[in-house]
């Protein structure tokens, strides 16, 4: 009779205590290893997330941060039989909005030149048709205000700018009144006004309406004050949650060696005789009854080093279309590269021969699955989301830019699976690898660690050093450009 007694106080207490878990945790793992070694961090996972707790998940470029999120999501099976418990949420309750997610990679219909294509513009849907139902009328009205969503909502989702578009998936992921939020790299590519917005709303949601935030970021700057704990992650090791104030990073410097600083300057390079680069005369960009810029003036000469800045929808993007010639309207525009009016019988990839380039929309035709070598020689044919075998000569150029990077290693794995750092270095890469006479940076410190943004800061320095070279570099945060700028264009949105 006594051990019965036991035993049922035993399973009373075990009963409790579940429902203690039930109403304290959202999220845990126990001793967590991925059944699969490509999806395995270095060290069992051991993580307890309590409601209420806003957390960031900070680590560098490459450190396990995905596979841990994709890990707690349940997306890898568990060895010894464990699983991924959910508290007192269930899984339908969690969103997650990646970086790809902010460029619309889900859409498959998608080609690189859709956005400044007009005649694709006109079957394009607007935000307000395919934004999701939301039953709750106080809560759509909410998400409405919050997200400012009257300035996009009649807007063709092709167009909007890569803040905007962040602003879109995020209120769209909550149209479910989701419990947990997860938001990989939540501030990349967002100007300082929409970043203070952004982070704003943020706590909005998780003080006002209960919404648990789990944020994913690279450096321990991007951690905004309303986050309460940090998960460290670091060599593809899960390291215990700590309190925000504990949490110190410590970043390290990282530069080119001498010896590829020699093997930078060494590599072959596209050369071009004349002396003026770029030249916009009176250029106009209009989509229906929205200009993006009118009569714009530019005149870049070989040798210079620009800054083009603006804020979000200011036209950066847009103009540096007009300018690679992947805007169908630069054609009927007076522009001339290189010395020649464009029009005038030379092949867009005559002109594209001459210039590296790289920008965050370039990441959503990338979404299958082809080694990182293969994107890298991509851009030494100009093509963007298609491939050509490379010859033996054109895989050494490839592998020594990899080197340069730091990527090295990572040559023969799938591109599709990296992290979106390990994915913006490789793209990097990819801009460099002709070793161009005009390289075109939109955003080029992206999403990634400050390790890897002193190489790449490092790496353009070196690059520039050749005084044949001439670059345009965009960027919303001054202090993310290099010492080597000398001059400065800034567009300003039209209303």
């Amino acid at each position: 009779m006594r051990s019965l007694k036991i035993k049922q106080a035993l399973f009373t207490r075990f009963h409790y205590l579940c429902r203690q878990m039930d109403t304290e945790i959202t999220i845990k793992i126990e001793n967590g290893m991925a059944c699969a070694p490509e999806n395995r961090m270095a060290a069992p996972i051991n993580v307890a997330i309590k409601r209420g707790w806003q957390v960031a998940i900070s680590g560098p470029n490459g450190s396990g941060k995905t596979l841990l999120v994709n890990t707690l999501l349940r997306q890898y099976p568990l060895m010894d039989n464990n699983f991924v418990e959910y508290g007192c949420i269930s899984a339908s309750d969690i969103r997650y909005i990646t970086f790809r997610d902010s460029y619309g990679v889900a859409d498959p219909t998608y080609f690189y030149q859709q956005r400044w294509n007009s005649t694709e513009m006109d079957d394009s849907p607007v935000v307000g048709d395919i934004f999701p139902h939301i039953a709750d009328k106080d809560w759509k009205e909410t998400l409405y205000n919050l997200f400012d969503l009257g300035f996009i909502w009649k807007k063709q989702l092709v167009t909007l700018s890569s803040g905007e578009m962040r602003k879109y998936q995020l209120a769209k992921a909550l149209a479910g009144k989701p419990k947990v939020t997860i938001i990989d790299s939540p501030f990349i590519g967002l100007d300082r006004q929409t970043r203070t917005m952004l982070c704003n709303l943020l706590e909005n949601l998780a003080n006002r309406w209960g919404i648990q935030v789990i944020l994913v970021v690279s450096r321990e700057k991007d951690i905004p004050d309303f986050i309460t704990h940090v998960i460290p992650v670091e060599n593809l090791t899960c390291y215990p949650i700590v309190l925000r104030e504990d949490y110190h990073s410590n970043p390290q410097q990282k530069l080119l060696t001498p010896e590829l600083k020699e093997l930078l300057t060494s590599l072959p390079s596209v050369k071009t005789e004349s002396d003026e680069i770029v030249k916009c005369n009176s250029i106009t960009l209009q989509y229906g009854d929205r200009k993006i810029f009118n009569n714009l003036e530019w005149r870049i000469m070989k040798g210079e080093r620009w800054a083009l800045l603006g804020e979000n929808g200011a036209g950066k993007s847009a103009l540096l279309s007009m300018v690679y010639a992947d805007n169908p309207q630069s054609y009927a525009c007076d522009i001339s590269l290189f010395g020649n009016r464009r029009g005038s019988g030379e092949s867009i990839w005559e002109i594209k021969k001459n210039i590296g380039y790289v920008s965050p929309e370039m990441h959503r035709s990338y979404a299958r699955h082809y080694p990182v070598i293969d994107i890298v020689a991509s851009g030494l044919h100009d093509t963007i989301g298609l491939y050509k075998k490379i010859h033996d000569n054109e895989r050494e150029r490839c592998i020594a830019w990899l080197k340069i990077f730091g990527l090295e290693e990572l040559k023969d794995r799938d591109f599709f699976n990296l992290s979106s750092g390990e994915q913006r270095m490789v793209l990097l890469a990819r801009a460099f690898v002709k070793n161009p006479s005009l390289i075109i940076l939109d955003e080029p410190l992206h999403g990634l660690d400050d390790s890897n943004r002193s190489l790449v800061m490092d790496i353009i320095r070196t690059f520039c050093s050749n005084r044949e070279k001439t670059m345009i570099i965009v960027t919303h945060y001054p202090e993310e450009l290099p010492d080597i700028i000398d001059k400065q264009f800034k567009l300003i949105r039209q209303s």
